[in-house]
């Protein structure tokens, strides 16, 4: 009996609380006036995060043919393949730029009046890109398969390695933030990091070869320079030592603040390399848990001594 008339109380209440809508609404609509730095009502609209994960999907198909998306490719259909997939990535990523120009322009002040026409030459800039962006890539998937003696095929690597998929995304995302591209790269590496748990910068200066095993925790900063051959394990950040300040306490930024691995460098899980003028000599092998700040020469081998280990037996008498 008591259930029923609490069922029937329950529309009332909900009613009741209803009427409450309308002040919420008010204050919520006062909260976007007060702060207009985290709004973006009646200005130019932004490059929607969903339609630049719908482009690196495209991207994908373009880049790994047959492995992803289309099936069936054969080579009396592979041009008309590519020419479906460029049309539809030069309609919609042409699209996002110009977005993130007029963002831009309206943050600088600036009247934008070719935004447009600016993202198309940018698009089809970055389209022509895209053979050297495969060739780094087939150098990257070699990297991981020679790198990996758990490795089974290079097809099991581009299916399904997370350091691939990483830096598929952040070649694409670099060689649009090279051109200038605006928000679009970071929003890419940004998805890179929320679906692989690796965040490289696009600003990231990286080389050919370069394999990252496992994956999960790696942090590439936006200044570093990373050579050929090069490769991290998990859990390994290659970060900023401080974040110098002007005299009116902002952050100075377009300065160098993240270390330079040079070629044949192979750092292990949860190394921590921090700091601009840091250099990782050519062919150095960095021990895992390392802490460094400061440079080393060619050839180092870096490690931490070994913690003792203490062992305790249980005591089995009765």
């Amino acid at each position: 009996m008591k259930l029923v008339e609490e069922s029937k109380c329950a529309p009332q209440l909900k009613c009741t609380l209803r009427q409450q809508l309308p002040n919420i609404v008010e204050n919520v609509y006062k909260s976007y006036e007060q702060t207009p730095t985290t709004r973006n009502i009646g200005e130019s609209p932004l490059p929607s995060k969903e339609a630049i994960i719908e482009i690196l999907g495209l991207m994908r198909e373009i880049l790994f043919p047959g492995y992803y998306g289309t099936a069936g490719l054969c080579w009396e259909n592979v041009r008309y393949f590519i020419g479906s997939k460029l049309d539809q990535l030069f309609v919609s990523l042409s699209s996002e730029i110009s977005k993130s120009f007029r963002h831009e322009c309206k943050e600088t002040g600036h009247i934008c009046v070719d935004c447009i026409d600016r993202a198309s030459h940018k698009c089809i800039e970055f389209l022509n890109r895209i053979p050297y962006i495969r060739e780094m890539l087939v150098d990257d998937v070699q990297a991981a398969y020679d790198g990996d003696p758990a490795a089974k095929s290079l097809d099991e690597i581009i299916f399904s390695y997370p350091g691939i998929m990483a830096i598929t995304i952040y070649r694409i995302a670099h060689e649009l933030h090279i051109q200038g591209v605006p928000l679009i790269p970071r929003i890419m590496t940004e998805y890179a990091h929320s679906i692989t748990g690796i965040d490289i910068h696009p600003g990231a200066k990286i080389g050919r070869s370069f394999f990252i095993d496992h994956g999960t925790g790696v942090v590439i900063g936006e200044t570093c320079e990373i050579g050929d051959r090069v490769k991290l394990y998990q859990g390994v950040t290659l970060g900023a030592l401080s974040f110098p300040k002007d005299e009116t306490g902002a952050l100075i930024r377009g300065r160098k603040r993240h270390p330079t691995i040079e070629d044949d460098v192979t750092i292990y899980a949860a190394a921590t390399i921090l700091g601009g003028d840091t250099v990782i000599g050519k062919g150095s092998v960095i021990g895992g848990n390392v802490w460094l700040v400061h440079s080393v020469p060619p050839g180092t081998k870096v490690t931490i001594e070994a913690p003792q280990l203490r062992f305790k037996m249980n005591d089995t008498r009765s």
